[in-house]
């Protein structure tokens, strides 16, 4: 069993760091943080992934980095006020996203997240903390010599060397039989009776 959520995308194999969901109705991507659960119409990806995605034609992305709650607009400065609203704009779409509402949470709740949120800013962690994102477990020097097939990660080369390397285990599987002499042989040789 994995320990972590994987990148949704074929083939990769990295630690998912950011959830994609789409919302239909506004024609609208928001990639935001990794989810609490896995949900069935959203998309866990992986920090490059996540970085890379495009909407579809049409539509708009909406890349939320944190949640931040703030207690009430008016006492904002102006020129805080608009970045504010939007932010928790995005804030309570991802929230409807994800099937919550910012207002089944009580005052002590909110307090909290935003709390854990700034704390977080405070730390200097982008991802959730969830998934340690400090070596990507699928990534390979970028000191290979493509053109050398012992040294290069291409397809032919490494399918070439697995393959050589199944020979070799499968001869050394092989190593530990011989041929043992049929038993009914020998005993008619004792026996004198041939």
């Amino acid at each position: 069993m994995s320990v972590f959520r994987r990148c949704c995308r074929p083939g990769c194999g990295r630690p998912a760091v950011a959830t994609l969901i789409y919302a239909y109705a506004d024609s609208t991507a928001v990639v935001g943080p990794l989810a609490p659960e896995q949900d069935p119409h959203s998309w866990d990806l992986c920090e490059r992934h996540s970085a890379h995605i495009t909407a579809p034609v049409g539509w708009d992305m909406v890349r939320v980095e944190q949640v931040d709650i703030t207690e009430d607009p008016a006492d904002l400065e102006e020129s805080e006020q608009p970045e504010a609203t939007e932010d928790a704009a995005h804030a309570a779409f991802f929230a409807r996203s994800l099937n919550t509402s910012l207002d089944d949470l009580d005052e002590s709740e909110l307090t909290a997240l935003a709390e854990a949120v700034r704390e977080a800013g405070e730390a200097g962690r982008v991802t959730t903390g969830l998934v340690d994102t400090s070596a990507d477990p699928i990534e390979y020097s970028a000191s290979h010599d493509f053109n050398d097939p012992a040294t290069s990660n291409h397809p032919v080369h490494r399918t070439k060397r697995i393959e050589a390397h199944l020979a070799a285990h499968k001869a050394q599987r092989r190593a530990h039989l011989r041929v043992v002499p049929d038993p009914t042989e020998n005993a008619d040789k004792d026996s004198g009776t041939e």
